[in-house]
């Protein structure tokens, strides 16, 4: 039995102005996306829910993907926001973009983060080893976040290796406040919700250029989870894209080089008039 009423997400705002809808990934939670709420609530208003099945948005019974567009249509209604940008990291972007197709009107531009409308990766199979290694390197990291000999020793011989590329203390910091308890807090009904749809064969590409609104689509390089190819794919479907890829990163390439993609949002932000500040239409009613 699935569930497809709305229920209400926990979620984190901040700042004041043009809302920004930040979606996370999987696994992941609204404060997953503190990389980007943190600097952009500075100047916007910043609305960051833990997904259905995430975090605190706790559910027993399952669901299906659209499940979350329902969620989140309902979150906005609660905040008497009519329009907003949407900002989506890996699934967030996927749901970011079904948002702009059920309801264009509501989406003023999107911000797609590692992520694609046929999403393909080149991950390798794992291994028993590279299972205890991330285990090990993950408790470690989170006891200890960002020792060095942890991250030589460790956590470029884990998984790690396949979600960054640059295995910086600041990056390990990321892993350990954020990627830990996001991954203990996603629900098994969360993970068979991706699942099922992935293994459906998800294609968005066919129906792209319905989103008329303005697109800033970034990519790592090295990204192994959801290709850099792929998300570029995503881009030149969209009519109204720009597209940039961070070479020597990978999935996670936020929690690598922050600065960079926050100068290239902001950049990016500052030529869309729509979500200037003054132009604040973030409670109509």
């Amino acid at each position: 039995m699935t569930d497809s009423a709305a229920i209400a997400l926990h979620t984190i705002t901040a700042g004041k102005g043009y809302p920004i809808l930040c979606l996370h990934g999987h696994p992941g939670r609204g404060s997953s996306m503190s990389v980007f709420t943190k600097h952009l609530s500075q100047r916007y208003w910043t609305i960051a829910p833990d997904l259905r099945g995430y975090g605190q948005s706790r559910t027993t019974a399952n669901f299906e993907m659209l499940a979350h567009l329902t969620d989140l249509e309902a979150l906005l209604d609660r905040l008497k926001i009519q329009q907003c940008l949407v900002l989506g990291w890996s699934l967030g972007g996927i749901l970011a973009m079904e948002l702009a197709l059920r309801s264009p009107e509501r989406v003023s531009g999107l911000i797609l983060v590692a992520t694609a409308a046929r999403p393909w990766g080149n991950h390798p199979s794992i291994s028993w080893l590279d299972n205890a290694l991330t285990g090990a390197a993950g408790l470690v990291n989170w006891v200890r976040p960002g020792w060095q000999w942890n991250i030589e020793t460790l956590g470029k011989r884990s998984l790690f290796r396949y979600l960054v590329q640059q295995h910086t203390p600041a990056t390990y910091q990321f892993l350990a406040s954020e990627a830990v308890p996001a991954f203990l807090q996603t629900s098994p009904q969360a993970t068979r919700a991706l699942y099922r749809a992935i293994g459906q064969g998800y294609n968005r590409l066919p129906d792209l250029h319905q989103i008329q609104c303005p697109a800033l689509v970034l990519a790592g390089a090295g990204d192994r989870h959801i290709a850099c190819a792929a998300s570029q794919e995503t881009a030149a479907k969209l009519s109204r894209s720009e597209w940039r890829c961070y070479d020597e990163t990978a999935h996670l390439f936020p929690w690598e080089i922050p600065d960079q993609v926050l100068a290239d949002i902001d950049r990016w932000l500052s030529t869309f008039t729509e979500a200037t500040p003054g132009k604040d239409r973030s409670k109509q009613s």
